[in-house]
């Protein structure tokens, strides 16, 4: 299959829907990998002693790898010249360390232990979790190398016509392995009775993400980046603060839409980083830090039972955006971006509330997938308007700097949020409670004012 630039004309030949499928299913792999690091993060990280603000100090993995990796990359990917294309590189070649980093994760406790045995040395307590964060930061770097030239791929192979859909088929992917990924442990605890081990599902993390990232490679043909030839004594140098007042300056439209992603993206992460350490320990009443003498073999059990409910929801939550991702790029076609945008991200506000006051699993249930709708709309629609004022040549470069607008914010909830947390706590009889549901109401707040940015936004009519 290819979709290479006309050579005369200039001008994308349209996909087909077959080749949109086969266009998102990296990113189905992608997410499917991303999912299981956020879903799952947590307890791992909890079993080897972190606390919520530890927990959060981790995760600024995710945003840092976000805001240095994905400009270098996407910047280097605009410039690649190899034979295999400009992007393909690194999509494949993020996918494949990230899978060796999923891999190690939830192992870290053996790899720390089996390295104080080869060299005779005791280790530290904590040498476990600290082998745990170095592959969260390889797992979320080598993710945000394959990320960033991804988007770029859009206005690279599809026409601008198609780039709402094309932006929504990538939803689509996202959502749909999200929910497989978790799903399937639930499901196959449900019905089959097999009990799959959180080793064993961050393996089968890693071969959906390189599996499927392999086919997109293989599926999607990019015409081979000749670089301009300049004038002798014309080449310019451009530094990072250059590139970014240069994407910045390039129409007032853009401050409007990185405003937008810095609100939302603090909403979001308030969700996907603490959803399932709220299920466990505030819906199912699991104590952060029991008190002595606590039954272990119970209090593993309710554990285990409030994380595969969490899996359940957040299946639930991917499985509404997989549902509503195509419509809402097909009403965004035609009512326009911005205001569908507005409405998805007002719905997602009330969604957090309802999850704040929660305090039963239908209720909860209810939230996750009223929250879905404004997920399947941050997934595309911000991505589809940027892409009007994405000069030509530089779609690596611009979706690298937008990502600083996505993973900035996120250093707010793994620090600020997480210590607010940190310093709110309930103590009972049965041990000590961290009030995780406040993140709901912070991402309540940011997400109205989201969409009330995304109202200001003026669009060009194509």
């Amino acid at each position: 299959m290819s979709n290479e630039r006309e050579v005369q004309t200039g001008e994308l030949k349209p996909f087909s829907t077959m080749q949109l499928l086969y266009f998102c299913l990296g990113f189905f792999g992608l997410q499917f990998a991303w999912q299981m690091r956020l879903a799952l993060s947590g307890p791992v990280t909890e079993g080897l002693g972190a606390d919520p603000l530890i927990y959060g100090l981790i995760s600024l993995a995710g945003p840092f790898s976000g805001m240095v990796v994905q400009p270098i990359i996407g910047a280097l990917s605009d410039r690649t010249t190899s034979r295999f294309g400009r992007r393909r590189p690194y999509l494949l070649g993020g996918a494949i360390l990230a899978s060796l980093a999923l891999w190690a994760f939830p192992n870290s406790a053996l790899i720390a232990k089996f390295f104080g045995n080869s060299f005779g040395v005791v280790l530290a307590p904590w040498a476990g979790l600290a082998i745990a964060a170095v592959m969260i930061w390889i797992i979320d770097a080598c993710v945000n190398v394959a990320q960033g030239p991804y988007r770029a791929l859009i206005p690279d192979v599809i026409p601008q016509k198609q780039h709402s859909i094309a932006n929504s088929f990538l939803s689509f992917a996202i959502g749909l392995g999200s929910v497989v990924a978790a799903a399937t442990p639930p499901v196959l605890s449900r019905f089959f009775h097999i009990t799959m081990s959180i080793p064993a599902q961050f393996i089968m993390a890693a071969i959906a993400f390189t599996g499927a990232m392999i086919v997109t490679c293989a599926a999607i043909q990019e015409k081979q980046y000749i670089p301009e030839k300049k004038e002798e004594g014309t080449e310019e140098k451009h530094s990072f603060w250059q590139s970014l007042k240069g994407f910045l300056t390039t129409s007032p439209e853009i401050i409007k839409v990185c405003t937008l992603q810095f609100f939302t993206w603090i909403g979001v992460m308030c969700l996907l980083l603490y959803f399932t350490l709220f299920v466990v320990h505030n819906l199912y009443g699991v104590p952060d830090i029991p008190q002595e003498g606590v039954n272990l073999d119970s209090y593993n059990a309710i554990k285990l039972s409030g994380t595969n409910f969490a899996l359940i929801c957040l299946a639930l939550f991917n499985l509404v955006c997989f549902l509503v991702s195509i419509p809402i790029g097909v009403l965004s076609t035609k009512f326009g971006n911005k205001v569908i945008h507005s409405i998805a991200l007002f719905s997602m506000a009330v969604s957090y509330c309802i999850l704040g006051f929660a305090h039963s699993n239908v209720w909860v249930m209810i939230g996750m997938g009223l929250a879905g709708i404004g997920w399947a709309s941050i997934l595309s629609l911000p991505f589809a308007i940027l892409s009007e004022y994405i000069k030509p040549g530089s779609e690596g470069s611009v979706m690298g700097i937008f990502n600083i607008f996505i993973a900035g914010p996120q250093v707010l909830v793994c620090t600020v949020v997480a210590w607010f947390i940190n310093h709110s706590t309930t103590v009972t009889e049965q041990g000590t409670y961290y009030h995780w549901e406040y993140a709901f109401f912070v991402g309540a707040l940011v997400l109205a004012c989201a969409a009330l940015a995304s109202l200001t936004i003026k669009e060009k009519k194509i």
